[in-house]
């Protein structure tokens, strides 16, 4: 039996197709084939914890057996959990000419992979094949690393060619896993289905070529029940160069794929519950958000949030299908859903994000009164450093301003600022441009917030009840966020003095966020009311 894709040339060799005692699927009649796509089509995605070893693989298969009973499922994996730090580690200890060190992480990986394949998989033919699959992409990672150390330069094409090879290495083995229970699967890899720009690291899909392969390629698999397992986190150009989608990407892949095949929902499966009222690592008495929209997930994961890959909700957008966030050792939890425009009715405060890893950088002072366009040679700047500007605020005078960046990108930007104003503040003797590496930067996250009164307001009061100084804010820009600057020090008060402030712990809370029955009392807890009289919440955790 063939599909489409079989008459393509494959690009990187992973195409192996598992049956139930190794027996040819019969080929179904028309009218079973008309049945069968009336079936849902779900994407799931399984991260790097949920297939970090044989144990977790086996939760895996549960789930996606489960689910093939009832819809046709197109699985997403990442690679085992921490594989792709330790490609990483082995593409730097190339460019520093320590093969020795590379030699040891290709051999860790070997046995990791070996391992779980031994446990899950009992015919040893079948064993022997995923073996023979392990040990041929980690002689290709190999001879890469060895090019490397030639040049002596990690390009950022061979650094993508790396780093892949941990999905490349997963989902043969979950296919074969799925084939030991009795679901015919087929591991395919994402460059012969996701084609991208050549922005190395961090690829962008496109997403009419994207669909034609996805239709080409996969839809023949769903109409004979197939399961196709596909690599996450990468894809190739029109030209066939293997790129990835960014760190944590899989997730991206998965709601690509969604998008392509109009999917009836997407779900991503991983270790938590799913998006949460705070980090539980910071604040005590966090609970999972049941329901919440686009655009409020989407700003959570901009601002900090790690569930979810920042671009994941780029693909789906357009096309309105539902995401899940789902806890893959905990599959009888319903998790977070995350829809078009969220619950009816829930305007107000969601949900509290930090982001540590950040510098803020101040321009202004007496010597850039009258200096014509600060902020637009600002910006100008900021873009030549290829730096995200996170947050802004700028005085009436329009001469003094400080802004938000990822710390990693603070003494390059400030480098390049006074660069940018050396002229004008040649005769000065004070710094006008400064860094500061100390702060933090805390996001309120809801919808509708600029129609409920007293938000910024009741934050302002919970923070000066526990003398917390707001060093800088920025509102108005986003029905949905706003953020501010504190203290690095001051962030775990910060969060949980407003997780406790906007009732963000309370169950009946979170059901009136999620559009559920609730009584009058219920219905007033996005409304101001009086702030909770208490001193310092405990910090011990």
């Amino acid at each position: 039996m063939t599909t489409s894709m079989n008459n393509r040339p494959m690009r990187n060799g992973l195409h192996s197709r598992h049956f139930l005692q190794h027996q040819p699927a019969p080929a179904p009649v028309n009218g079973e084939v008309r049945r069968n796509l009336r079936k849902p089509i779900r994407i799931m995605k399984f991260g790097g914890t949920s297939v970090g070893d044989a144990g977790s693989i086996g939760k895996v298969v549960e789930i996606i057996r489960s689910a093939a009973r009832e819809s046709h499922v197109v699985v997403v994996v990442s690679a085992m959990s921490g594989v792709t730090n330790q490609l990483v580690a082995a593409a730097s200890q190339a460019e520093a000419g320590d093969y020795q060190r590379v030699a040891a992480i290709l051999a860790e990986l070997r046995r990791q992979h070996d391992a779980a394949a031994d446990a899950l998989i009992h015919s040893s033919a079948e064993r022997s094949s995923i073996n023979r699959k392990v040990e041929e992409l980690l002689q290709e990672g190999d001879r890469l690393c060895r090019g490397t150390m030639l040049l002596g330069e990690l390009t950022p094409r061979t650094r993508d060619a790396i780093s892949s090879l941990g999905e490349r290495l997963s989902a043969p083995l979950v296919a074969a896993a799925l084939a030991e229970c009795g679901v015919a699967s087929e591991a395919i890899e994402a460059t012969e289905l996701v084609v991208t720009d050549s922005c190395h690291g961090a690829a962008d899909p496109f997403m009419d070529l994207t669909r034609e392969r996805c239709h080409s390629g996969l839809r023949p698999l769903l109409e004979l029940d197939i399961v196709p397992v596909v690599t996450g986190f990468i894809g190739a150009t029109t030209d066939g160069i293997l790129t990835t989608l960014g760190r944590g990407g899989s997730d991206y892949s998965a709601t690509i794929l969604g998008a392509a095949l109009t999917a009836d929902e997407v779900i991503i499966w991983t270790d938590v519950d799913g998006l949460q009222t705070a980090d539980p690592r910071l604040v005590t008495g966090g609970r999972t958000i049941p329901e919440i929209s686009y655009r409020e997930a989407a700003e959570l994961a901009y601002f900090g949030a790690k569930v979810l890959h920042p671009k994941t909700l780029r693909a789906v957008m357009q096309c309105g299908i539902p995401l899940w966030i789902r806890n893959t050792f905990a599959p009888e939890r319903p998790g977070t859903k995350i829809t078009p425009s969220g619950p009816a009715s829930a305007a107000g405060v969601k949900a509290l994000t930090a982001l540590n890893e950040v510098a803020l950088i101040t321009v202004g002072g007496p010597g850039l009164a009258g200096v014509q366009d600060v902020l637009g040679r600002t910006f100008r700047t900021t873009a030549a450093v290829r730096a995200d500007v996170l947050l802004i605020s700028q005085a009436s005078s329009q001469n003094d301003l400080c802004l938000v960046i990822a710390s990693a990108l603070g003494k390059g930007m400030v480098e390049a600022l006074r660069h940018e104003f050396a002229h004008d503040l040649a005769h000065e003797p004070a710094k006008h441009i400064a860094l500061d590496p100390t702060v933090a930067m805390v996001t309120v996250v809801g919808q509708n917030m600029r129609s409920v009164p007293g938000v910024v307001g009741r934050t302002f009061a919970a923070l000066d009840r526990e003398n917390v100084n707001i060093i800088a804010i920025a509102q108005g820009s986003s029905e949905c966020t706003f953020s501010f600057v504190v203290a690095k020090q001051d962030v775990k008060t910060t969060l949980a003095s407003l997780h406790q402030e906007f009732r963000l712990g309370n169950p009946r809370h979170l059901a009136t966020a999620a559009g559920s029955a609730a009584s009058d009392e219920d219905e007033n807890y996005y409304q101001p009311w009086e702030p909770v009289a208490t001193g310092r919440p405990n910090q011990e955790q």
